[in-house]
């Protein structure tokens, strides 16, 4: 049998074993404030300062994603390509009184680009129609009045308008008083003139002529409605002016002139890019009375020309770099700045508590086991 040999030495290494090892009394400081307290400091410092951290991160985020529009003029140089239009107006008139015609600055009669179909309706509206053009007619009168203040929330948006008026649910028993005007024509880029007037019209190589004369004793009223009058392809932020506008009048005998600059425009957006127009326009309604030497043809005229500058709106954000660096600077500048509050708070606990804790002596013993109110460990 062999002997048990060692059994002292092994036990007294096994009781001055120790999984946690003791700071030197030369790396320890006492300080007046509870380690304790300092430590909940720190940690709500720290806490803090990365909840202000993931904040202003996710809004940088979203500012970078997001972007803002930048608009600048240049000269309209291409004159070569087509001016597209949309016209759908009712004139409460029986087609087989009125003509419309449209003749551009060269002379050149442009139905060759396109026919405007009319179709014989009434002037009323019944409820449904009624209530679908009021809502355009809100609609647009809202975005016209209030377009400066909403105008980057339209061109980033799918804004679209609704043109296609609902079908007659109650039907009339009455002859059609009204003519529905619509289609769309291809025109050069160049001034021109729309008009509806009483009578038809002959087209030469060189102009045009209006048989009015044989319309003389027909009652005229030139009360019309626009519901779509337009140049160029659809195009959100783009707002048509005169869509959704409704004139009537008393007396047959009047000359609306509508008075239209066109503006090409760009709209240069991340994914797209579309070349449309928009317009401005001035009114002016003149009465025709020949005793007081108002003289005129009364219809309804919508006179255009082209401007002389491009309207160029891209779409734009800063670059990658660019973000990169302002969320560096701002996550550096929140860790910085919460290690200088963390130091002012200690040294503010420490002169706060500087004569409570003056007079109280640390005890040391000699097994290294220390009885402070607080200690930080310098590394």
């Amino acid at each position: 049998m062999l002997r048990y040999r060692g059994v002292k030495q092994a036990l007294d290494a096994v009781s001055r074993l120790d999984a946690f090892p003791k700071v030197k009394e030369e790396f320890v400081q006492p300080t007046r404030v509870g380690g304790t307290c300092k430590a909940g400091a720190s940690a709500l410092v720290s806490l803090i300062s990365r909840l202000v951290i993931v904040f202003l991160i996710y809004h940088e985020v979203t500012y970078y994603l997001d972007s803002r529009l930048v608009f600048t003029f240049v000269p309209d140089t291409d004159l070569q390509s087509k001016l597209k239009v949309h016209i759908d107006l009712t004139v409460a008139m029986p087609c087989k009184s009125i003509g419309a015609d449209i003749l551009d600055s060269t002379n050149q009669n442009v139905f060759s680009f396109g026919i405007l179909q009319e179709e014989d309706t009434w002037f009323e509206l019944c409820p449904s129609q009624r209530v679908h053009f009021d809502y355009m007619q809100h609609h647009n009168s809202y975005l016209r009045n209030e377009y400066h203040s909403i105008a980057e929330i339209l061109y980033k948006s799918d804004h679209a308008v609704v043109y296609s008026m609902p079908e007659r649910v109650i039907i009339p028993e009455k002859p059609h008083d009204a003519c529905r005007i619509h289609g769309v024509l291809t025109l050069n880029k160049v001034a021109g003139n729309f008009h509806i007037t009483v009578g038809k019209t002959i087209h030469f190589s060189r102009g045009h002529i209006h048989l009015n004369s044989i319309f003389a004793n027909t009652q005229t009223n030139f009360s019309h409605r626009i519901n779509r009058f337009s140049f160029g392809d659809h195009t959100a932020g783009i707002i048509h002016p005169l869509e959704g506008d409704e004139k009537l009048f008393d007396n047959g005998q009047v000359m609306m002139q509508y008075f239209i600059e066109v503006v090409p425009t760009d709209v240069q957006k991340f994914y797209s890019h579309s070349k449309t127009y928009q317009y401005t326009v001035r009114e002016n309604l003149q009465l025709i009375d020949i005793d007081k030497g108002m003289q005129g043809v009364a219809g309804i005229y919508f006179k255009y020309d082209m401007s002389a500058l491009r309207v160029l709106v891209r779409q734009d954000r800063d670059s990658i770099a660019h973000f990169v660096v302002r969320l560096s600077s701002i996550i550096a500048g929140i860790v910085v700045i919460s290690g200088m509050l963390s130091k002012c708070m200690h040294l503010i606990g420490d002169a706060c508590c500087k004569r409570r804790y003056n007079d109280e002596p640390i005890a040391r013993n000699n097994d290294r086991t220390a009885t402070v109110k607080g200690a930080v460990i310098v590394s």
